[in-house]
């Protein structure tokens, strides 16, 4: 243990600790921009220096260890001048149209320059202007405003393990991109939008489909489908102010409506229906001799990966189109007929905690009436912001439900969302489908929890089925290279590319890298998902009275010829890099 002192405070910490860790050990924050606890301490930003007794200069405290004796002032007068002129020299090269910035109100820049009184106007100089690149389906990046903290650079090599983006040139030109200052289209970026949600700044942002669904709204002509996805209600109540971990389904449903969304039903009634297409499928593998182990295939950003990364392993991906892209092909198919309407007049939007969602319905394969299964996809930061242009008074708005038929959905749908929830609600089809008997136990703790990987073994009925979860690509990449490796003996796995599952995907609100360190947010908005299962009335996909009408009067059985044609899809392996 090392004994020191903050600002005349006896502290006591294990030797290794960083000033800035010891710091908060006793409740003093110490500002930061670049750092981010495990995954970006790198004292580049200066923004957390503090002065340490008999130090020539001021130290950064991120990655400054503290050592016997030490005495440190987090907040003198030679500190915060120091703050603040770095702060004002970041925005002296800082495109400041915050006025009209996604992240006004949202960015550390912003705060840390009000809290230390900053003029932005105290250098005046050169500035990069640069142009934004737009060149994929689900991200637009604008290096005017990146501050250079790397923090996404982290994110993108550290945990999820893709690394297709990194610092460029030297000095003052130093600029945030892919190599050889390519595109982002031509790389093989997974589409998961973790560096939006790390980004301080208004220097990553998915690329927005407002627009898109407003002249979709204002046309008389079309009929426009809401369908959101489970974790969307377990995340959206932040950006009006509920506490992390509040359901607002209901006050969703409303705002929907007021929006001028002709129905709006729910993503989870696919995930129902997913999982009966999934189970049937995994049993037919285990019978029949097919591809083992069967990977999920819900996870766009996932699927990606695999195809760029692990294309050998395609035969291993089940088939099943993923609950958003179910979804909009049972619209304009099933539904569609049951109105008696043209596919060509209904247009789904789904509304996402998911970036990769917006280039999932671009694929191939994605058509089940001739036409895109899904005309729009919304994150849950999209659709908070629809919300507020119309200034809609979220928080005083009345419960809503859902419509019929495609709002209904079960237990096991809604926990789709969190990692682990996929496997746990097929878990509970395939026991009853095998056995033929109710099930005594609905819940599988062991592939719950944030934990990155998860593995279990349970009998069903004779037959040994192992499993594995992961989330975060880094995981994944584990799990492949022991199924390539022949040492994953594994029967079915579930793979989600956000850590922690859809629940922290690259589209959900946007937390400060001090609440992403101090707030288990994942197991938070998961226990969201986990109570409304253990509140549904019916818990089991195959129980979803609309899901078995689907089937009696449209599909016939699960993995039939025409689900197959609808509910189904194909994969292609990826070149890593375009020229």
């Amino acid at each position: 243990m090392i004994n020191l002192k903050i600002n005349n405070i006896p502290v006591q910490v294990e030797e290794g600790t960083t000033i800035l860790q010891a710091a908060k050990s006793i409740g003093i924050r110490i500002p930061t921009l670049c750092y981010m606890k495990e995954i970006n301490a790198i004292g580049a930003c200066r923004i957390c220096v503090v002065e340490v007794k008999g130090a020539r200069a001021l130290v950064a405290a991120c990655v400054y260890p503290v050592n016997e004796g030490m005495e440190v002032f987090t907040d003198t007068p030679k500190v915060r001048a120091s703050r603040k002129t770095t702060l004002e020299l970041i925005l002296s090269d800082h495109n400041m149209s915050c006025l009209s910035c996604e992240r006004s109100t949202h960015c550390e820049l912003q705060d840390l320059s009000y809290e230390y009184g900053c003029d932005m106007n105290r250098f005046q100089g050169e500035k990069h202007m640069t142009e934004k690149e737009t060149s994929t389906e689900y991200l637009v990046r604008d290096n005017s405003k990146c501050v250079l903290c790397r923090r996404c650079v982290a994110v993108c090599r550290k945990v999820q393990e893709v690394g297709v983006i990194g610092p460029m040139k030297r000095g003052f030109k130093t600029q945030i991109g892919c190599a050889f200052e390519s595109d982002l289209v031509n790389s093989p970026c997974v589409a998961c939008g973790q560096c939006i949600n790390v980004c301080p700044t208004g220097a990553l942002h998915e690329k927005e489909e407002i627009d898109v669904v407003r002249a979709a709204l204002a046309d008389p002509e079309k009929i426009v489908i809401a369908g959101p996805a489970p974790a969307v209600r377990a995340g959206l109540g932040e950006e009006f102010g509920y506490p992390m971990g509040t359901n607002v389904e209901g006050k969703m449903v409303t705002a929907l409506r007021m929006l001028g969304f002709d129905k709006v039903f729910d993503v989870n009634f696919a995930a129902d229906l997913t999982i009966l297409e999934e189970a049937n499928e995994l049993l037919d593998r285990v019978k029949n001799g097919g591809a083992l182990p069967m990977f999920t295939s819900c996870s766009p950003g996932w699927i990606r990966y695999l195809e760029y990364y692990y294309p050998e392993l395609i035969p291993n991906l089940s088939t099943c189109k993923s609950p958003q892209q179910m979804f909009g092909a049972v619209v304009k198919t099933y539904y569609a007929e049951k109105l008696g309407v043209d596919p060509n007049k209904l247009f789904v939007v789904s509304i996402m905690p998911c970036t990769a969602k917006k280039f999932e319905k671009t694929r191939k394969g994605e058509s089940a009436a001739g036409i895109p299964d899904i005309d729009a996809v919304l994150t849950t930061r999209e659709l908070a912001k629809m919300i507020k242009q119309n200034g809609i008074l979220f928080k005083e708005l009345k419960d809503g439900e859902l419509d019929a038929p495609l709002g209904m959905y079960t237990g096991a749908g809604v926990i789709f969302g969190a990692t682990g929830g996929v496997m746990e609600a097929a878990l509970r089809t395939a026991v009853e489908t095998v056995t033929g008997k109710d099930a005594d136990n609905l819940e599988y703790k062991k592939v719950r929890g944030t934990k990155g990987i998860k593995e279990a073994a349970y009998d069903i009925d004779g037959l040994n089925v192992k499993v594995a979860v992961a989330s975060g690509i880094s995981n994944a990449k584990k799990i492949c290279e022991k199924v390539v490796s022949g040492k994953g003996d594994y029967t079915f796995i579930e793979i989600m590319c956000c850590p922690g599952g859809c629940v922290n995907g690259g589209g959900q609100p946007i937390m400060s890298s001090v609440t992403r360190e101090n707030v288990d947010y994942k197991a938070l908005r998961a226990s969201v998902l986990y109570k409304a299962d253990k509140n549904a009335k019916l818990r089991k996909s195959h129980d979803n009275p609309v899901v078995k009408e689907l089937y009696d009067t449209f599909l016939g059985k699960p993995g039939s010829h025409k689900a197959h044609e609808i509910l189904h899809t194909e994969y292609e392996a990826r070149e890593r890099y375009k020229k």
